[in-house]
């Protein structure tokens, strides 16, 4: 290992996983609560989905610093739009705009997800990978969890699934990902928008689904006895 290089001019982490889907109503989005740097994990429920209006969310994968300060501006012209015009922001509109940020900043490592529901398209999920790239899919993945569940991504999504469907596909995702992915764990978050409002579900650690051969979810500490009897501590 090359000493002389610091922590600051390493690449940073893109640790997590996103998953959303539209579904006959609606649209569900997902993230696992995982933040890591390195090996180390500093948090294991954090919020990684960024509200940008009130029907309209950004999922966050990438550098933490750089999806914040583009969900922040999303935000803010959509806000002002709103103001300016009454009417509510749609989802295209949304992901124009980070597209637009993503594209001249090339610099930024933010691979997102813009999801959500609006009056005119309903549910509506675009891809907005890192370099400024916008594609709207019936379902969509991002982070370094989504290359271990592509396959099950594309063979389980329905059209014209339920709101129940679409959750569990979104919770089985997620489990499988971060079964697999030594970087998206802990948590899972999911956010369901229809014509009814947005709804939201945390999923704790020990009710996500587990994976073939995977560990148990620790039901508390460890004993203390040791070998033989022996006392550790």
């Amino acid at each position: 290992m090359d000493r002389s290089s610091s922590h600051a001019e390493a690449a940073p982490s893109t640790g997590t996983t996103l998953v959303a889907c539209v579904y006959n109503g609606g649209v569900v989005l997902g993230a696992d609560g995982r933040v890591s740097i390195g090996n180390y994990i500093t948090n294991r429920a954090s919020n990684k989905i960024a509200p940008l209006a009130d029907s309209i969310f950004l999922c966050r994968s990438g550098s933490a610093p750089d999806t914040q300060i583009v969900s922040d501006n999303v935000r803010h012209y959509l806000a002002q739009m709103t103001a300016e015009s009454g009417e509510e922001p749609t989802v295209q509109m949304a992901a124009k705009l980070a597209q637009m940020i993503s594209y001249n900043n090339k610099h930024l490592m933010a691979a997102m997800l813009v999801v959500g529901w609006d009056k005119h398209e309903g549910g509506s999920v675009y891809g907005a990978p890192i370099g400024g790239t916008l594609s709207k899919e019936k379902w969509s993945t991002d982070g370094s969890g989504s290359t271990y569940i592509w396959g099950f991504c594309d063979s389980e999504f329905r059209d014209n699934m339920t709101r129940e469907e679409a959750e569990q596909w979104a919770i089985n995702a997620l489990a499988l990902a971060m079964a697999r992915d030594a970087s998206s764990g802990g948590s899972v978050r999911i956010i369901t928008c229809n014509a009814e409002g947005v709804h939201h579900r945390y999923v704790w650690g020990h009710e996500v689904p587990q994976a073939l051969d995977d560990l148990p979810y620790p039901s508390g500490p460890p004993p203390l006895g040791g070998p033989a009897g022996m006392v550790l501590g």
